[in-house]
C-alpha cells in the first residue's frame, strides 16, 4: 500500500499541496489535542499553521484504508481551486502515517444547522438558499469546470462545510472518481466499496437496469440535501407525528399538489416561494431513473430563476415497484409528465480495480 501511494506520489510530483512531515503534523495539532469529529475514515483534529492561520487536520485510519482514501483526495483536489470547495493544503505520508491538510471552516458542517433544535443555530431561509446555490456551483465545477471531470459520489450535509461567513465548501473526496473529458466510460470501486450515505445514495446503484451510474448520481444527492434544507428536518423521519410525513420528499410533494404550504412558521411570500423553488428542483432532482434528472447547470438555471415557471415533477419514488405501479396509473389517467432531460447527459461507468 506505502509502495503504491509513494509511486503515485512520485508520478505526481506538480501536485500543489505542501508534504509535511509526521513531526509537523503533531506539532501543529499540538499532540492531537483539540479533536473536531470522528468519522468512518478517522479522526479530524485542529492544527494551526505556521502562518498562524487554523487548519484541519484529517488523520486517515490505517486499519480502514487501504490507501485509496489518501490517493483519491489528493489527486482529485490537490490541484484545482474553487470557491466552493474546501482547500486541500497539505498532506503527511510517513510510513503508516497519512494525515491531509484543509483549511479551517469555522462554522462546522450543514448537519448542526438544518437539523438542529437550538435557536442560535437556526439560518434565515434566505442563507439556506445562498448555502445551496453555492453547493450546486461547487458540484457544477467539479463536473464541468476542471480539465478532469469530478463526480464526488458522497454529497450530504456532514460533508457541507461552512466559513466564517456561511460560504459553502464541499469536502470528503474520498469516494472521488474523475476522468478525461473526452472520456464517455470510468472506473468505479470506491464507491461500491466503501460506505455511502443511505439516503443520499442514487438508486442506480442498488438497481443496474434503471440506467448507468453517472454525474446524475451526484444531483440525486443534491436533490436529498436540498429537501432536507427546505424542510429543515431529515427526509426519513420513523418518529414522526403522521404516518404520511415519515417519507418528507412524498410528503412535499402531495402538499405542493394540493396547493399547500409545508412551512410551519409565520414567513413572508417572498421566503415561502425561495422555500417553494427548493423543494421543486429537488423533487426533479431526486426523479428515480437518472435520465429524468437535470444535469446540475439545469437544477443551477431553476433555482435562480422564477417559481411560477417551474413544472412539477412526477411523485418521487426510491422503489421501482412502486414507480412501475405510477406509471401505470398516469397511463390510465393520460396526465403522464415527460422530463426534459434525455439518456444522453448520462455517462456509464464501468466496474474496475482502482
Amino acid at each position: 500500500m506505502f509502495a503504491n501511494i509513494e509511486e503515485f506520489l512520485q508520478t505526481h510530483n506538480n501536485l500543489m499541496p505542501i508534504r509535511y512531515s509526521y513531526s509537523d503534523i503533531k506539532s501543529m495539532t499540538n499532540g492531537f489535542k483539540d479533536k473536531l469529529g470522528q468519522g468512518g475514515f478517522g479522526s479530524v483534529y485542529k492544527g494551526k499553521l505556521r502562518s498562524g492561520d487554523f487548519a484541519a487536520v484529517k488523520m486517515l485510519d490505517k486499519s480502514k484504508s487501504n490507501g485509496k482514501d489518501f490517493v483519491s483526495e489528493v489527486s482529485t483536489i490537490g490541484k484545482i481551486h474553487h470557491v466552493n470547495i474546501v482547500r486541500l493544503i497539505g498532506y503527511c505520508v510517513e510510513g503508516s502515517k497519512q494525515a491531509l491538510v484543509y483549511e479551517f471552516m469555522v462554522n462546522g458542517s450543514l448537519d448542526r444547522y438544518i437539523f438542529s433544535e437550538e435557536r442560535n443555530n437556526l439560518l434565515s431561509n434566505e442563507k439556506m438558499y445562498e448555502i445551496c446555490l453555492g453547493v450546486a456551483r461547487g458540484i457544477d465545477y467539479l463536473h464541468r469546470g476542471c480539465d478532469m471531470q469530478i463526480l464526488h459520489f458522497d454529497i450530504k450535509p456532514h460533508n457541507i462545510l461552512l466559513d466564517e461567513k456561511f460560504n459553502p465548501k464541499i469536502s470528503d473526496f474520498g469516494l472521488a472518481k474523475l476522468y478525461p473529458t473526452y472520456s464517455n466510460t470510468v472506473t468505479l470501486t470506491a464507491a461500491r466499496e466503501r460506505y455511502m450515505a443511505i439516503g443520499y445514495m442514487a438508486p442506480e446503484f442498488c438497481y443496474a437496469n434503471i440506467g448507468g451510474i453517472s454525474f446524475k448520481a451526484d444531483v440525486y444527492s443534491f436533490g436529498m440535501l436540498l429537501m432536507e434544507m427546505a424542510g429543515r428536518r431529515k427526509n426519513v423521519n420513523a418518529f414522526a407525528e403522521n404516518l404520511s410525513q415519515i417519507y418528507f420528499p412524498s410528503w412535499a410533494y402531495e402538499h405542493f399538489c394540493k396547493g399547500k404550504s409545508i412551512e410551519l412558521e409565520d414567513i413572508s411570500e417572498e421566503e415561502r416561494n425561495t422555500t417553494k423553488k427548493m423543494v421543486i428542483v429537488a423533487l426533479w432532482c431526486i426523479q428515480f431513473k437518472p435520465s429524468d434528472r437535470p444535469p446540475i447547470h439545469k437544477a443551477i438555471e431553476m433555482l435562480e430563476g422564477e417559481v411560477e415557471s417551474l413544472i412539477m415533477p412526477p411523485k418521487p419514488s426510491f422503489f421501482p415497484t412502486d414507480r412501475a405501479q405510477e406509471d401505470i396509473q398516469v397511463e390510465e389517467d393520460s396526465t403522464q409528465i415527460t422530463s426534459p432531460y434525455s439518456d444522453s447527459d448520462s455517462i456509464s461507468l464501468v466496474q474496475n480495480e482502482y
